[in-house]
C-alpha cells in the first residue's frame, strides 16, 4: 500500500514540475515574439545559427545530471525550432520525397517545426534556395560506404550558394514488408545507394530474390504498401508512415555507415572555433601542379580531409578539385594558404566554412 502511495505522490511531483516547464515555455516564446519583433524592425535576420550554437554548448556545459547531457540538444533544438516557428515559417528545401535520409537529415538540423518541404532533385533544392523559396537547403554530399554524391559537386560549379552547415546522419537500413515475414517476399525495391549498401546481406538472405531500382526508399516504402509479395529497403520512419513492419533492421553491410549532408544557404556561416572550409578549383595543367597545390596547407600545418576530382564538363581531361581542411576562412593562416593556391590555379572557389558535424 505504501509503494502505492509513494509512486501516486512521485507522479503528481512529475505532473508539477510538467505544469512548471510549460510555464517555462510560454514564458520563452513570449521573449522569442519580442525578438522577432525588434529583427522586423531592424531589418535583421530572423534566424542566426551562432546562437543556436551557443545555446546548446552553455547547456550542455551546464548540465548537472541526470538528465543525459546527449538529450540537452536534441530538447532545445525542438524548443528553438518551435521558437523560431513564431518569428517566422522557416521553409527548408531537401531531396525529396519525405520519409527519405535527406529529410531525416533536415529534421535532425531544423526540428519538427520548421517547414520542410520536399523537392524532386538535388538541382531542384539549389534552386529553391537562390530563388528564395526556402531559407536553407539539404542536400546529400557522401557516404562512408558508396562514396562522394557527385550530383551535388557539379552544382557548386555553377551555384553561388554557400555551405552553412554539415549534418552527420548515421544510415540503418530497414527491411519493411506489409506482413513482416521472410517467406512472403518475392521481390526487393529501393534506391540503388541502399541497394548497394545491403548487397552482401542481400546474396546472403535473400539470394534469387530480384532487386529493383526506384527513384528513392520512400518510392519503393509506398509500393511494398501495396503489394503483399515485396519488400522495401527504406527507414524506419518509412515504416511508421506507411504502416510497413520491420521483417530485419539494420541490414547494411558497414556497422559504421553514415551520411553526410550539406546545409546550402545564401550567407556564409560565423567562426565557431571548430570549423571545416570547403574550397573548389581548377588546377592549371603543368609539372609538379599536385605538389604545388597541397604545399601551401601543408606548411602551415593546415590538416586537408578530403580531396575529389571531378571532370571539367567543359573541356576534356581537364578536372576541377574539391577539397574540405581544417579552419575557417577567417582563419589567417587558412586565408594565406587559400591566396597561395590560388597562384597555382585557373580559379579557387570558397564553398563556404562551417562547423564541423558530431558524429
Amino acid at each position: 500500500m505504501q509503494k502505492k502511495q509513494t509512486l501516486a505522490h512521485l507522479r503528481q511531483e512529475i505532473d508539477a514540475v510538467d505544469d512548471r516547464i510549460l510555464e517555462l515555455l510560454n514564458q520563452r516564446a513570449a521573449l522569442v515574439m519580442q525578438v522577432g519583433a525588434l529583427k522586423t524592425v531592424a531589418k535583421s535576420d530572423f534566424h542566426v545559427p551562432s546562437r543556436e550554437r551557443e545555446i546548446y554548448e552553455r547547456l550542455t556545459a551546464a548540465n548537472p545530471g541526470p538528465f543525459p547531457s546527449d538529450a540537452v540538444r536534441g530538447v532545445f533544438r525542438e524548443i528553438i525550432s518551435a521558437s523560431l516557428s513564431l518569428e517566422h515559417p522557416m521553409r527548408v528545401a531537401f531531396l525529396g520525397p519525405k520519409a527519405t535520409f535527406s529529410h531525416l537529415a533536415a529534421m535532425q538540423q531544423f526540428g519538427l517545426s520548421a517547414e520542410l518541404s520536399p523537392e524532386r532533385s538535388i538541382p531542384a533544392v539549389f534552386e529553391a534556395v537562390e530563388k528564395g523559396e526556402a531559407y536553407y537547403g539539404v542536400v546529400p554530399v557522401e557516404n562512408t560506404t558508396e562514396g562522394m554524391v557527385t550530383h551535388t559537386l557539379d552544382m557548386f560549379m555553377e551555384s553561388e550558394l554557400k555551405v552553412d552547415a554539415e549534418v552527420l546522419l548515421e544510415v540503418s537500413h530497414f527491411l519493411l514488408s506489409r506482413t513482416g515475414r521472410f517467406e512472403d517476399i518475392k521481390k526487393v525495391y529501393s534506391h540503388p545507394q541502399p541497394l548497394a549498401q545491403c548487397r552482401k546481406w542481400l546474396a546472403e538472405n535473400l539470394p534469387n530474390v530480384p532487386l529493383v531500382d526506384v527513384a528513392s526508399t520512400t518510392l519503393a516504402a509506398q509500393i511494398v504498401a501495396e503489394d503483399y509479395n515485396a519488400a522495401a529497403i527504406a527507414s524506419e520512419y518509412a515504416a511508421s508512415i506507411y504502416n510497413l513492419k520491420v521483417v530485419k533492421a539494420r541490414i547494411e553491410d558497414q556497422v559504421n555507415n553514415f551520411t553526410r549532408f550539406l546545409v546550402i544557404g545564401r550567407k556564409m556561416a560565423d567562426p565557431s572555433g571548430d570549423d571545416k572550409t570547403s574550397l573548389m578549383f581548377l588546377v592549371r595543367d603543368e609539372p609538379g601542379i599536385l605538389h604545388r597545390m597541397l604545399e601551401p596547407f601543408a606548411k602551415r600545418n593546415i590538416n586537408l580531409s578530403k580531396i575529389e576530382s571531378r571532370p571539367l564538363k567543359k573541356k576534356a581531361w581537364e578536372y576541377i578539385f574539391f577539397l574540405d581542411l581544417s579552419g575557417h576562412i577567417g582563419d589567417p593562416s587558412v586565408a594565406e594558404a587559400v591566396r597561395e593556391l590560388g597562384d597555382c590555379c585557373q580559379f579557387v572557389k570558397v564553398l563556404g566554412s562551417y562547423p564541423r558535424a558530431r558524429s
